[in-house]
């Protein structure tokens, strides 16, 4: 995953921030490959103080995550990538604690997770315009998907890491389609098609 699209800036305390030194932090930040958290803003700042050569990383993530790591050296270039790694460490163990909170043992089922079954004409009814209720509306993307057979654990904690509205997966033990969306914070619901999109 590219973070190439987001906002990074450098500055300096006694120091002036040179091209270098700017090309090499935005180049580092930008190569890091950690699909979560995901990265919104990233700040850098480097100090120099005598014979020491500090690099401050902080970064804002999605899901209001804040991550900030410094390191202290005799070389700056050494101290900023010093940084880095221990901001992805920092970034896997935020990931390792999803996953340890998504991903419960295989026989155990995940709590308040309501399962639905829907044909494939269910979006092909005609609505009551006279109902008491107003319906709901569907919204409709139309996008390239490349679809993965998975257990429904796996698919939760892939909803959680990717920030998707949904995520469409092969059932892994039954080998049907469904369709995995949040309801709230740990609330989960699964819609399962019809017997005819198995194939």
């Amino acid at each position: 995953m590219s973070n190439e699209a987001m906002n990074i800036t450098v500055t300096g305390r006694h120091i002036e921030v040179t091209d270098a030194i700017r090309d090499f932090a935005t180049k580092k930040i930008q190569a890091i490959h950690i699909d979560y958290p995901r990265i919104v803003e990233a700040r850098v700042v480097v100090d120099v103080q005598k014979d020491r050569q500090m690099a401050e990383i902080v970064l804002y993530c999605a899901d209001h995550i804040t991550i900030q790591a410094s390191t202290v050296g005799t070389d700056m270039y050494a101290s900023i990538d010093e940084t880095v790694t221990k901001i992805m460490r920092r970034m896997r163990k935020h990931k390792t604690r999803l996953m340890k909170h998504y991903r419960p043992h295989r026989s155990e089922s995940i709590r308040k997770l309501d399962e639905t079954v829907y044909q494939e004409d269910v979006l092909d009814q005609e609505v009551d315009i006279d109902a008491p209720e107003d319906p709901k509306p569907v919204r409709i993307t139309r996008e390239g998907y490349d679809l993965r057979t998975m257990y429904k654990e796996d698919a939760i904690m892939e909803l959680e890491i990717s920030g998707k509205p949904f995520v469409l997966y092969r059932n892994a033990r039954r080998n049907v389609l469904q369709i995995v969306y949040r309801l709230s914070p740990g609330e989960y619901s699964i819609i399962e098609l019809g017997n005819e999109l198995k194939a």
